[in-house]
């Protein structure tokens, strides 16, 4: 994907999406608004909140209110977000709490001819995320990704990304050295340490079951309502990867606090579907992939005003040299991995 995105129109109509389009967008799909249009936090996508003039029918009910999400072109093609799409909706199907995108004639992805944008909508929920979290409510949330991997597990996203080594780690480092945001002092120092963490890593991904997962699964996407209970929200990163990489986000960093919170999610997740402790390993591993991955998502968007605004400190050295330390350490976690299995 360039870097350079300015010249490209669709992306042009992106930055400069109204909530006139938004809303005509919704209108030529037979939807009736009241012209309410609130836009909602997201840095990579454009979301709104929309208030219906007629309710649409939306399974035993009737809703007023919609949250419509107008995909970045070059981010993903049709054929990925259907990919998200269809996984979601198996999870709705099975009674899963997740918020499954609505569907109209069978089709939950929608193209605007004015933008040349993708959208789609969703039923809009209310919920809260969750503070500090009880063994109680992280078995919960282990009960909650293991039925989802049961389902994961039943079919490949053939069009999605695979979180490996060569997807997160050298396509996004090639990126990185590539481009002139990285400051070209740093450029060495970042492809000595990167490459040696993904000679040490390769071995680790032998074996390992790849599986269609959430890809992002933090604390923010976990949302709880009391009707419903704890519900698993926004999967526009999903990926075919291990199961522990719907985990680790979830726990603390290190320590006995950390293994003893790994311990109560497990709890619950096998009560649903086995788990290969062998994954454990990847989860620094997955760690040092995401570093580089977050740094080249936002060395890509560069151009785009609001995340120049959003990170400003983006062009600064000590960034650079931050990130260079952040995957020294990791580098040292995953050395230990090869000379002692401290998981197993």
């Amino acid at each position: 994907m360039s870097n350079n995105m300015w010249g490209n129109k669709e992306t042009k109509f992106f930055y400069q999406l109204s909530p006139d389009n938004v809303l005509s967008a919704l209108e030529n799909l037979g939807l009736k608004t009241t012209g309410r249009c609130l836009a909602l936090n997201s840095m990579e996508n454009r979301v709104y909140e929309i208030e219906l003039d007629t309710p649409y029918p939306y399974l035993e009910q009737k809703i007023d209110h919609i949250v419509a999400k107008f995909y970045r072109p070059g981010r993903w093609s049709k054929e990925q977000i259907l990919d998200e799409h269809k996984f979601i909706l198996e999870l709705f199907e099975q009674e899963i709490p997740v918020i499954a995108p609505i569907e109209i004639d069978g089709t939950s992805l929608f193209y605007d001819e004015v933008t040349n944008l993708y959208f789609c909508f969703y039923p809009r929920k209310r919920g809260r995320t969750l503070g500090e979290l009880t063994d109680d409510q992280y078995a919960q949330i282990g009960r909650l990704l293991g039925r989802i991997h049961n389902i994961g597990q039943r079919e490949t996203a053939e069009h999605r990304l695979h979180l490996d080594i060569e997807t997160y780690g050298r396509s996004n480092l090639s990126h990185l050295i590539s481009n002139n945001l990285t400051p070209d002092e740093f450029k060495p120092h970042l492809e000595v340490i990167a490459n040696q963490i993904f000679d040490l890593s390769q071995k680790h991904f032998n074996n390992i079951k790849t599986i269609r997962l959430h890809g992002d699964c933090h604390m923010g996407n976990l949302i709880w309502r009391e009707e419903e209970g704890m519900s698993i929200v926004d999967f526009d990163d999903m990926v075919m990867g291990a199961a522990v990489q719907d985990f680790w986000l979830l726990l603390p960093a290190e320590g006995e606090e950390a293994i003893e919170k790994r311990e109560q999610l497990l709890r619950g997740y096998e009560m649903f579907r086995e788990f290969d402790r062998r994954e454990l390993n990847l989860i620094e591993i997955y760690r040092a992939l995401r570093y580089i991955h977050y740094t080249t998502w936002v060395v890509r968007r560069f151009e785009d005003p609001s995340f120049q605004n959003a990170f400003a400190h983006f062009k600064t050295p000590h960034y650079w040299q931050t990130l260079i330390q952040d995957l020294r350490v990791q580098q040292q976690k995953i050395q230990s991995i090869v000379t002692y299995d401290y998981w197993m």
